[in-house]
C-alpha cells in the first residue's frame, strides 16, 4: 500500500521532503520524510532516500542506488549505479574545515563505484575513490581510495578482505595470486598482484550525471565530461551490465 502522502509525479517524495527546484529525480525514485534535495542534484531512476537525507549541490547519484536515514551526501560527489549507502552515513567534500576560514573553492570530489557498500556510520573524508563493489564497514573511516571488491573496516580503515558482488566474503588473500568462485552467483573471482576482478564481467558505470564545470572524469568503460552547470546528460557504458 502506498503512503497517501507521497506526491506521484514521475517519482514519489513524501510531503514533507523539500525538493529545490533545478534538482532532476528520475522516475520511480521515492524520497521519504523530511528528506532535502538541493536544486543542483541529479538523481537516476529507481533510487530510494530514506527520511532525514541530505543532497546537496552538484551531486550525482546513478540508478538504484538505496540511502538510509540520516545520510549527508555534500556537494562534489558521484554515487554510481547500484550504491548502497548504510544510516547515518557521511560523505564530507572540505578536507580541513575552519569556521573561519571560507572553503568553498577547496571542494574535493569523492567517487563512489558501482554496486559498492558504506556501511552504517562510516565516514568518507573527501577526495577518495571506493571501487566497483567495495565494502565499508559499519563505523569505518575511509581516509584513503579503496580498492574493486575490498573490505575495509576500522578506525582509520584497513582492508581485511574481498567482498563478493553479493555481498558475501571471498576465499582470498590479501595479497599475491589467487583465484575463487562466488558459491551464491558461480561467478568466477581471480586476484593477481592485489588486484580483485571478475573474469568475463565487466560492467561499470554511471546511467545518469549531470554536467558541471569543464573536467573529464573516467572510470571502468566509461568517461564522463562535464562541460556545463545546467546540462543534464544520460550515458550507459558500452558493456552489458551483469545479471
Amino acid at each position: 500500500m502506498v503512503d497517501s502522502n507521497l506526491q506521484t509525479i514521475a517519482y514519489q517524495a513524501h510531503d514533507t521532503a523539500i525538493i529545490d527546484p533545478g534538482a532532476r529525480i528520475g522516475k520511480g525514485s521515492t524520497i521519504w520524510h523530511w528528506s532535502h534535495i538541493s536544486e543542483g542534484a541529479c538523481i537516476g531512476e529507481s533510487c530510494s532516500l530514506g527520511q532525514n537525507v541530505f543532497i546537496g549541490d552538484h551531486v550525482v547519484i546513478g540508478n538504484r542506488v538505496k540511502i538510509q536515514n540520516n545520510d549527508t551526501v555534500y556537494d562534489h560527489v558521484i554515487l554510481e549505479d547500484e550504491v548502497f549507502c548504510g544510516p547515518s552515513m557521511v560523505i564530507t567534500n572540505v578536507y580541513n574545515p575552519r569556521a573561519a576560514i571560507v572553503r568553498k573553492h577547496e571542494y574535493r570530489r569523492t567517487l563512489v563505484q558501482t554496486g559498492a557498500t558504506l556501511g552504517a556510520n562510516c565516514t568518507l573524508v573527501c577526495g577518495v575513490t571506493i571501487g566497483c563493489y567495495g565494502f565499508v564497514g559499519a563505523g569505518a573511516v575511509i581516509t584513503q581510495d579503496v580498492p574493486a571488491y575490498a573490505l575495509m573496516v576500522g578506525v582509520p580503515a584497513r582492508q581485511i578482505g574481498w567482498m563478493s558482488q553479493y555481498g558475501e566474503r571471498l576465499n582470498l588473500p590479501l595479497t599475491g595470486t589467487a583465484a575463487t568462485v562466488c558459491v551464491h552467483t558461480g561467478r568466477y573471482y581471480q586476484l593477481v598482484d592485489g588486484i580483485c576482478q571478475v573474469i568475463n564481467d565487466e560492467y561499470c558505470g554511471l546511467s545518469a550525471f549531470i554536467c558541471r564545470g569543464s573536467l573529464i572524469f573516467a572510470s571502468g568503460s566509461y568517461k564522463l565530461s562535464l562541460c556545463c552547470f545546467d546540462c543534464l546528460s544520460t550515458k550507459r557504458a558500452n558493456k552489458a551490465r551483469p545479471t
